[in-house]
C-alpha cells in the first residue's frame, strides 16, 4: 500500500516540478493562439482552458490506462515504476511538446509537425501511419465499450447493437462543430470518468485489499520478459503516441500559450493516475499476477473491469463505475476518427468549413472502423500497442529537433532522452514479437539497444552539432 501512495504522490509532485521544468524550457508567451487568428468555426474554436483540459483527458484516456494497465500488473508491482517515470519523464514531456509545436505551426497535425523537423520523407510516411493508427484505434474504441455497455442491457440490445449506436455517435462527433457535441457533453463524462477514479481507489483501500509493495522481480506467471513488452502492454498512463494526434485538436481551441502545461501536462498525469489506481485494483483484488492472469484469460478485460467495479461497489456504484470505464473509449475513439479527418484535410489541402468535404473524408473513415470491429480484438490491440509506441518514438524525436533548433541545444535532451529510451523499446519488441520477427532475446535485445543507439547518434550529428540557440 506505502508503494502505490509514494507512486501517486510523485506523480503529482511531478506536475508542479519537471511540469514547471518543461514549461520554461519551452517558454510559452502572449502571442495569439491559432484559436483566435485562424477561427472557422468548426475545428478551430475558442474554449475555456477548463473544458479544453477535459476534452483532452477524455480524447487521450480510452481503454488504454484500464485494459493497459490491467495487463501490465500481470508483471508484478514494476508495473508501478513505468507508470510514474513514464509518464512524467516521457509521456507528459511528449504529449505537451506535441501540442505546443502544433499551437506554434498553426494547429498543424502530428504529420506536419514530423514533416517540418524530420523531413519530408518522415511526413509522407507519418501520414499514412497515423491515419492507419487513429482507424486502429477507433475500431478498437468502437467494440471495447459496446461490450462493456451489453453487459448492462437487455439481451436484444447486444455488442452488434451498440456497435451500431456508437458508430452513428462518432459520425456526429467527427463532422460536428468541436464546441456543438464534444465541448457540451465532455464536461459531463469528465465528472463521471473521475468519479469512477475515486470509487475504484477507495473501493480497493477501505475495503482493505492489499495492493502489494514494490519489487523489481518480474512476476509474470508465463515468466514473459519485462523488457520489452511491459513497456508496450502499458502504453496510455505511461507514454503513448496517439495522444500525439490528439494534442494537435486542443491546440487550435486552447486561449493562451502559457495554459499548455494545465492542458497538456496535467492531463498526462492525470491519465497516470488512471492507469496506476487500476494496475493496483488489478493485482490486489486477485491477490497476485496469478489470479490476474487467470481472470485476463477467462474473463477478458472488459469482464474484468465488470468483475471488480460491481464487486468494490456493488451493482448500482458498480454500473457507475462500469459507465466511467465505457466513456474513457467513447471519447477517445470519436476524436480518433475526428483526427483522421484532420490529418488528411492537411494532407490534401481540404477547406474542412465545407460540411460536404467534411462528409467525404469521415464516411469511409468509419467505415473501414467498422469493418474493422469484425477482427478479434486482441489481435488488433496488439499491433495497435506496437504502433502507438512507434508513434511516440517518432513524435519525441520530432520534439527533440524542435527543442534543439529553438530552445538550446542541452534543453533538448528532455525529449531526446526519453526518444532514445522509446526507441530501444519499439524496436526490441518488433525483433521479438510474436507478430513481429520472433528473434531471440539474445539478437533482439543487442539489436534493440543498437537501433537507439544509431538514432540518438542521428540526432546528435544533425541537430546537436549544428549551431543552435
Amino acid at each position: 500500500m506505502i508503494t502505490f501512495f509514494i507512486a501517486l504522490a510523485l506523480l503529482i509532485v511531478g506536475y508542479f516540478t519537471y511540469g514547471r521544468l518543461v514549461e520554461r524550457v519551452f517558454a510559452p508567451d502572449d502571442r495569439p493562439t491559432p484559436a483566435v487568428t485562424m477561427s472557422d468555426g468548426v475545428d478551430y474554436v475558442e474554449m475555456p482552458t477548463w473544458k479544453v483540459f477535459l476534452i483532452q483527458l477524455l480524447n487521450i484516456a480510452g481503454t488504454g490506462p484500464i485494459f493497459g494497465p490491467l495487463t501490465g500488473a500481470v508483471f508484478g508491482p514494476v508495473v508501478f515504476l513505468w507508470i510514474v517515470f513514464g509518464c512524467i519523464l516521457g509521456g507528459a514531456v511528449h504529449d505537451y511538446c506535441s501540442g505546443m509545436i502544433s499551437v506554434r505551426m498553426g494547429g498543424a497535425s502530428i504529420s506536419e509537425i514530423v514533416g517540418k523537423y524530420l523531413g519530408i520523407g518522415m511526413k509522407q510516411v507519418m501520414r499514412v501511419f497515423s491515419v492507419i493508427l487513429l482507424v486502429l484505434l477507433g475500431a478498437v474504441f468502437v467494440t471495447s465499450p459496446a461490450t462493456l455497455i451489453a453487459t448492462l442491457t437487455p439481451e436484444a440490445m447486444n455488442i452488434p447493437f451498440w456497435i451500431a449506436v456508437i458508430v452513428a455517435y462518432y459520425l456526429l462527433a467527427t463532422l460536428l462543430p468541436i464546441d456543438k457535441l464534444i465541448g457540451k457533453i465532455y464536461p459531463i463524462f469528465g465528472v463521471i470518468l473521475i468519479a469512477m477514479v475515486v470509487g475504484v481507489a477507495g473501493g480497493i483501500i477501505l475495503e482493505g485489499y492489499t495492493i502489494p509493495e514494490l519489487t523489481l522481480q518480474n512476476l509474470h506467471p508465463d515468466g514473459k520478459p519485462v523488457w520489452p513488452y511491459m513497456f508496450i502492454t502499458v502504453a496510455c498512463g505511461a507514454v503513448s503516441g496517439f495522444h500525439a494526434t490528439q494534442s494537435p485538436m486542443m491546440a487550435r481551441c486552447m486561449n493562451k500559450e502559457k495554459n499548455g502545461r494545465k492542458i497538456f501536462y496535467v492531463a498526462m498525469i492525470t491519465e497516470g493516475i488512471i492507469a496506476l489506481v487500476w494496475a493496483a485494483a488489478g493485482v490486489a483484488f486477485y491477490e497476485n499476477t496469478q489470479g490476474l492472469q487467470s481472470a485476463l484469460s477467462s474473463l477478458g478485460q472488459s469482464g474484468v473491469v465488470y468483475d471488480i467495479s460491481t464487486s468494490l461497489l456493488g451493482t448500482v456504484g458498480g454500473a457507475l463505475a462500469i459507465i466511467g470505464v465505457v466513456v474513457c473509449p467513447i471519447t477517445s475513439g470519436d476524436t480518433a476518427f475526428r483526427s483522421a479527418r484532420l490529418t488528411i484535410a492537411d494532407w490534401f489541402h481540404i477547406d474542412q468549413k465545407n460540411f460536404g468535404k467534411r462528409l467525404l473524408i469521415t464516411v469511409p473513415l468509419l467505415a473501414v472502423g467498422a469493418a474493422l470491429t469484425q477482427i478479434d480484438f486482441n489481435v488488433i490491440w496488439r499491433y495497435f500497442s506496437w504502433s502507438n509506441q512507434t508513434l511516440a518514438m517518432i513524435a519525441l524525436w520530432a520534439a527533440a529537433v524542435y527543442l534543439c533548433q529553438n530552445c538550446g541545444k542541452y534543453k533538448s535532451l528532455i525529449a531526446a532522452i526519453p526518444a532514445a529510451f522509446m526507441s530501444a523499446v519499439t524496436s526490441t519488441y518488433i525483433l521479438m514479437a510474436d507478430e513481429g520477427l520472433r528473434l531471440p532475446q539474445s539478437i533482439a535485445y543487442p539489436l534493440g539497444i543498437d537501433f537507439a543507439a544509431a538514432c540518438a547518434a542521428v540526432f546528435f550529428v544533425r541537430s546537436f552539432m549544428k549551431k543552435t540557440p
